[in-house]
């Protein structure tokens, strides 16, 4: 029974993943754009008006491109395809990494239910946290060929690397440690799916107490049930979003080729001092909107295959 149990949850989780990259990989290119110090920032004249005589005075700045303009400078000059640049190795990592995550998640949920006060916040943290640094270690080296392929820009007909070439160029010039690079952002970033997985498994549980979702018993469960855990999920994500967005700015400079960033808190350092603080929250837009429905569909779509499988257990 344990052994179906845990084929439940790999396979619930792989298809789930699947099905919510391939919907919003375009947004998660235009994120990782956004996010990169190629970024190439629009100069404006700034008029500020002089403390003695009045008279202005120009001054050249720069502003930081929109979604809707990097969006439009990706169509002209690379084509619609570069939008699903990096989708190859998400596929490929997305599924077990979904897999690995949701597996560990629900083992480690067990245990820690016998050590914690069971289904209480902490539990729902540790777990977590558990599985998300299980999925980090073993899945950086695939996140990071992702990475480097949705940075790469190659004029509309130029020839652009595919995942394996992407992977042996990043072997032969940084070696085996070229793709663990960004993996301390990955590990910052745990506090993120922590909190995203409080927020879901509160309220998750505050609607089957207030009967908009079944609570998990042998009672059928209808449309407005995952509708409900839809909606939890996306506020869940939101929110966790928000708060510990920061390390996805830096994760995407350590894993660019050849650039200066080098450390985790180097790296955070460096962009606050060139960059100012906002920087840490360029790609905020795309993520949330690529982040909440895709978060929204994974959730209820583990949730639904695990209910329509019979593991009313979970």
């Amino acid at each position: 029974m344990a052994q179906r149990d845990t084929f439940l949850h790999l396979f619930a989780g792989g298809c789930s993943g699947t099905v919510g990259a391939i919907v919003t990989c375009p947004l998660e290119v235009l994120k990782t754009r956004l996010q990169s110090s190629g970024l190439s920032l629009r100069p404006v004249l700034q008029v500020q008006l002089g403390t003695l005589n009045g008279a202005g005075v120009i001054r050249p700045t720069s502003v930081t491109p929109g979604l809707l303009q990097v969006l439009r400078s990706i169509l002209e000059k690379e084509g619609s395809r570069s939008l699903f640049r990096g989708l190859g190795p998400n596929l490929v990592g997305v599924a077990p990494s979904r897999a690995i995550y949701f597996t560990a998640y629900s083992k480690s949920k067990e245990k820690f239910n016998g050590v914690f006060v069971p289904n209480s916040g902490l539990v729902h943290m540790s777990s977590a946290g558990f599985a998300a640094f299980v999925t980090n270690s073993l899945m950086n080296p695939v996140w990071m060929v992702k990475t480097r392929m949705q940075l790469e820009k190659r004029a509309r007909g130029e020839k652009k690397m595919n995942a394996l070439q992407c992977a042996r160029h990043v072997y032969s010039t940084e070696g085996v440690r070229g793709f663990y690079r960004g993996l301390t952002a990955s590990y910052a970033g745990i506090s993120e799916t922590m909190i995203c997985f409080l927020i879901y498994e509160t309220l998750k549980k505050h609607l089957a107490d207030s009967h908009f979702v079944s609570p998990n018993s042998g009672s059928e469960k209808g449309a407005s049930d995952f509708l409900g855990l839809m909606a939890a999920a996306a506020v869940a994500k939101g929110c966790a979003s928000c708060i510990a967005y920061p390390h996805e700015v830096i994760r995407t400079r350590l894993r660019e080729e050849g650039s200066k960033y080098k450390y985790f808190f180097q790296t955070g350092r460096l962009v606050a001092m060139e960059e100012g603080y906002t920087a840490f929250y360029r790609g905020l837009i795309p993520q949330l909107i690529r982040q909440i429905p895709n978060t929204a569909i994974v959730l209820s779509s583990y949730e639904l295959i695990v209910y329509l499988l019979g593991d009313t257990s979970h």
